[in-house]
């Protein structure tokens, strides 16, 4: 399948740059698809914080291997790998990219519609592959563009509909555009153009398609009908491994589930908290905006410590007026609450291995890793029924003995609340509370199905059965060693 040639196009991807679950989608799924067989590579912008590690330096000195003029402005691409992976790794090079920063800034619509078209004109005139997967509103152009380039197809991933790119207006300004584009905005086009069109859960395929969760692009979406896919995400379940993590205090896994009490402790330690290994300790790993239900979160805990010996740890950053309500909460609770306001994906993964429940009550979620990775370290999610939560986290019955954590539907302080009563009451009996995490900690969120549903999709652009001809015993496609990648 070698001469399969698929370009991953994104503003992200794991470990070098990462805001999102966008980054963890770009980080794994190419590398899956090359050992089943694909040529499969990943192009981003390059942006000023690579340019500090040694890999990056390295192509750097080596020059770039392609330049062009896109958008009246000088582009220039380099060549790496994707770190930790075979995955060869473009990147493209120009000063709108030089801040410390992945998103954010007055200039965010040019530099991703910049970024957009240098991948486009990259394609035509330098490697040219049968298909080109974009990723959410920074490359919704690259349909647009490619859909008069008969051998080169598109697919286009939504992972979150919410940020839709500019506007047409806006896009006329700054570059060119087809004819009879009739599109009002970039994240429009992309579902307009591109040939298959996916998105991170099914759950979240069908809301998209109601007013409720459509933000306006419903009808759009529910007339593509068939193009439209709902794709659940993977894990990486190598790097999220309790029983090899080398961030957490003390590895365990389901064989010695009873280690998981070193890190409860190390945790409350580090949080300030009475360490006690019999209270009920909860953690929240998040960003920070109106998605995620953080007014729940404040509302539901000053309700629920009075009445309980719980406890919260929350690390996250984002709207300046949640962070400030986090801290208000970590005031008045002193000792029972505690708010860490930064990124901290080590510390993310102490809070995954030490807390016993994990919050995630969001207003929507396209697809959310956190309960994943919290359901890999015995943490039991309590999560809103929506979107990918509902695909990932099914409901804890304590008669029968199945689920794998506490859901509600409403988005309500009092159902949220409800469901942390239920957790808790469920932690005090210690051995259907161990049956749960085990449950949890034994499901199967590998890339191995989503690769499958993706081979399928990448089929139905190029007319051919993908599956039949792949495996995932494929020898894997020359690395960066064997081969040229301007071949």
């Amino acid at each position: 399948m070698a001469d399969v040639k698929i370009l991953f196009a994104a503003a992200e991807a794991a470990p070098i740059a990462k805001a999102g679950g966008m980054a963890d989608v770009v980080g794994s799924l190419p590398a899956v698809l090359r050992q089943r067989g694909f040529d499969v590579r990943v192009i981003l912008p390059f942006y000023g914080f690579l340019w500090e590690q040694e890999q990056f330096l390295n192509c750097i000195k080596q020059g770039p291997v392609w330049s062009a003029t896109v958008m009246e402005s000088t582009c220039n691409i380099y060549e790496s790998v994707l770190p930790g992976t075979d995955v060869p790794l473009y990147l493209v090079e120009h000063y709108a990219f030089a801040p410390h920063r992945i998103y954010g800034g007055e200039d965010e619509p040019w530099r991703f519609t910049f970024f957009a078209n240098s991948v486009a004109e990259f394609a035509w005139n330098h490697w040219k592959p049968n298909i080109i997967h974009c990723h959410d509103w920074h490359t919704g152009m690259i349909p647009v563009w490619m859909r008069d380039t008969s051998d080169v197809g598109t697919v286009f991933t939504i992972h979150n509909l919410a940020y839709q790119g500019p506007w047409r207006w806006m896009l006329e300004r700054m570059t060119w555009l087809p004819e009879n584009f009739h599109m009002h905005n970039t994240m429009a086009a992309a579902i307009g153009y591109a040939d298959q069109v996916t998105t991170v859960s099914p759950t979240y395929a069908r809301e998209i398609c109601s007013p409720a969760h459509g933000e306006h692009l419903n009808d759009l979406l529910a007339s593509i009908g068939l193009r439209l896919h709902g794709v659940l995400n993977g894990l990486d379940m190598e790097r999220f491994d309790p029983d090899t993590d080398s961030a957490i205090e003390k590895t365990f896994s389901v064989e010695r589930l009873e280690a998981r009490v070193a890190n409860k402790i190390a945790l409350q330690v580090e949080a300030g908290l009475n360490p006690n290994p019999d209270a009920f300790l909860m953690g929240m790993v998040s960003r920070l905006v109106n998605q995620k239900g953080i007014d729940l979160v404040v509302q539901a805990v000053d309700r629920f410590l009075p009445y309980s010996d719980a406890q919260l740890v929350v690390l996250g950053s984002g709207d300046p007026h949640f962070e400030g309500k986090l801290r208000d909460m970590s005031d008045r609770w002193g000792d029972r609450v505690t708010f860490f306001s930064r990124f901290d994906p080590k510390l993310a993964q102490r809070i995954y291995a030490g807390a016993d429940a994990f919050l995630m009550p969001s207003r929507f979620e396209p697809c959310g890793i956190s309960q994943m990775i919290a359901l890999r370290y015995g943490c039991v999610p309590i999560v809103r029924r929506t979107g990918g939560l509902v695909d990932t986290v099914s409901h804890h019955n304590p008669v029968s003995g199945e689920g794998t954590g506490y859901c509600f539907d409403r988005y309500e302080g009092l159902d949220f609340f409800t469901a942390m009563v239920r957790a808790w009451e469920g932690f005090q009996y210690k051995d259907a509370w161990r049956a749960l995490q085990v449950r949890g900690m034994m499901q199967d969120f590998s890339w191995t199905r989503s690769a499958d549903e993706y081979i399928k999709i990448y089929g139905y652009v190029m007319g051919l059965d993908l599956q039949e001809l792949s495996s995932p015993a494929a020898v894997a496609v020359p690395s960066l060693e064997a081969t040229s990648l301007s071949a």
